[in-house]
C-alpha cells in the first residue's frame, strides 16, 4: 500500500531550508526517504532538483498521497484472477495505409469486456494514438475507426484497464504497433531500445477525490534490480508535476492523490534516467489538462466516495451473465421432486405376491420386487417422458431471458 506524503514535514523543510542549502542537500545525494524519518519507505519522493533556486508559493505544497478508496480495494481483488492478453491485429506493424481513415482491430483474451449502464463503467482497453488521450474500448467485436489522420508515421498503444482506469501490468497486457498513413515520416515512432512511458491517468473530469495517477512502462527494468549498488542496470524515476508541484515516483504502481484545486488542473509525467535526466523517446514527456468539480454524481465519483454498497459496485466487475449463474442450480430440484408417481404403480405388485403361494417363487418374486420397483421406471416410461416434458417447460429459465 502506498504511503502518504507528509505535508507538514514538507512545509517545515521548505520553510527552514534556503535554496543554497537545498542545493547542498541534493549534491550530497540525500533522498527524501532518508530526510523524512516518518516515511522512509515512501514510494513518492520530493523532487529536490526542481526546487533548487526557486521560491515556492506558500500555498503550493498541498498535494498528499492517500490510501486507495476502500470500495476500489475490494473490487480490485475481484479482477486479480485475470491475466489479460491484448493484441492489435490491424493495422499490421509497418503497414502503409493508403487513406486517412484507419480501422483498428483489437483482440483481448482472459478478460471479459463490458460496460455497466448504471455506472458507465466496466472492464475495458485503453487505446492511444500517438500522444493523444486514450479512447476507452468496451467491445472488440467491431473495429475502432480513426478518421482524418495526418499523413506520416503513427503509433498505437493499448493495454487492459480495470473499470476505474487502472492499467493491468502483467505480461501480455500491453500491445504496440507503428504504422504509416500514405507515407513514412519517422515521427511518432518510439525507439524500441529505450524505455517508454505511456501516460494514462488522470484524464478528463473528476467529481471526487482522491484522484488516481497511473501510467504504463515499457522496457523499464525492475526498480529494485536497478537500484542495487554497483549494478549495470540503469535506474529510472517518473517525475510528476501537478499545477507546478513536482515529486518523484520510483515504483510502478498507481497512487491516489488529494489536494487538487477546484476547476482546471494540469498534470505532466516525465521519464527520468538514473542521473535525473529525461530519457529521450517519443511520448516520454506528456501533459494533460483535467477538471475537478467536487460533488460529481458520475459512477467513478460515487464509488470513490463510497456512496454505493459493495453489492451495487460489483456490477462493474462481474459480467451480466455471471449474475444469473446461480439461477439454474434451483431448477434440478423441481425436476427431481417430480417422480413421485411410480410409487402408485407399485400398488398392484403386493397382490401378485399374495396369489403366489409357492414360497420359493414368492421369495424369487419378493427378491425381484425391489428391483421391479426401482426398475419399474421402464414401466413408467410415460412418467419419465413427463419429466422430460417438464424439463422442456423449464428450459426458458430466467437466465436466458436476462441475456
Amino acid at each position: 500500500m502506498p504511503l502518504p506524503i507528509h505535508k507538514n514535514i514538507l512545509k517545515r523543510v521548505y520553510a527552514s531550508l534556503s535554496a543554497s542549502v537545498l542545493a547542498i542537500v541534493f549534491s550530497l545525494g540525500l533522498s527524501f526517504g532518508l530526510m523524512g524519518c516518518a516515511s522512509s519507505n515512501a514510494n513518492v519522493l520530493v523532487d529536490l532538483v526542481s526546487l533548487v533556486g526557486k521560491e515556492q508559493p506558500k500555498d503550493l505544497v498541498h498535494l498528499q498521497e492517500v490510501a486507495t478508496p476502500p470500495l476500489i480495494q475490494t473490487l480490485h481483488t475481484e479482477l486479480d484472477r485475470y491475466q489479460p492478453q491484448v493484441k492489435i491485429t490491424a493495422p499490421a506493424p509497418g503497414e502503409v495505409v493508403n487513406q486517412t481513415t484507419v480501422q483498428v482491430s483489437l483482440d483481448v483474451e482472459d478478460y471479459p469486456l463490458f460496460k455497466n449502464a448504471e455506472f458507465g463503467m466496466g472492464p475495458h482497453v485503453h487505446l492511444f494514438l500517438d500522444d493523444q488521450p486514450y479512447t476507452a474500448v468496451y467491445n472488440t467485436s467491431e473495429p475502432v475507426v480513426l478518421t482524418d489522420l495526418a499523413p506520416g508515421t503513427h503509433t498505437l498503444r493499448a493495454f487492459a484497464s480495470r473499470p476505474w482506469h487502472e492499467s493491468f501490468k502483467n505480461e501480455g497486457a500491453y500491445a504496440q504497433v507503428t504504422f504509416h498513413v500514405l507515407t513514412e515520416t519517422g515521427n511518432n515512432a518510439p525507439d524500441p531500445a529505450q524505455p517508454l512511458l505511456t501516460y494514462s491517468r488522470p484524464q478528463s473530469t473528476y467529481g471526487a477525490e482522491p484522484i488516481m495517477l497511473d501510467f504504463y512502462l515499457t522496457n523499464a527494468p525492475l526498480h529494485f534490480l536497478a537500484s542495487t549498488p554497483d549494478d549495470d542496470i540503469p535506474d529510472w524515476r517518473i517525475r510528476a508535476t501537478i499545477n507546478g508541484e513536482s515529486f518523484l515516483i520510483d515504483r510502478w504502481e498507481p497512487i491516489y492523490l488529494s489536494g487538487f484545486v477546484e476547476g482546471d488542473n494540469w498534470v505532466k509525467l516525465e521519464f527520468l534516467g538514473e542521473e535525473g535526466e529525461p530519457i529521450a523517446n517519443v511520448f516520454n514527456t506528456t501533459a494533460r489538462l483535467i477538471n475537478y468539480t467536487p460533488g460529481g454524481q458520475d459512477g467513478l465519483a460515487r464509488i470513490v466516495r463510497g456512496d454505493v454498497s459493495l453489492e451495487e459496485a460489483l456490477a462493474i466487475v462481474r459480467p451480466p451473465n455471471a449474475v444469473s449463474n446461480p439461477a439454474p442450480e434451483s431448477a434440478p430440484e423441481t425436476v427431481v421432486a417430480e417422480p413421485t408417481e411410480p410409487e402408485g404403480v407399485t400398488e398392484p405388485e403386493p397382490e401378485g405376491v399374495i396369489e403366489n403361494e409357492v414360497v420359493t417363487e414368492s421369495e424369487a418374486i419378493t427378491e425381484a420386487e425391489p428391483e421391479g420397483i426401482i426398475e419399474s421406471e421402464a414401466v413408467t416410461e410415460p412418467d419419465s417422458e413427463e419429466v422430460t416434458e417438464n424439463e422442456g417447460v423449464a428450459q426458458p429459465e430466467i437466465p436466458v431471458e436476462v441475456n
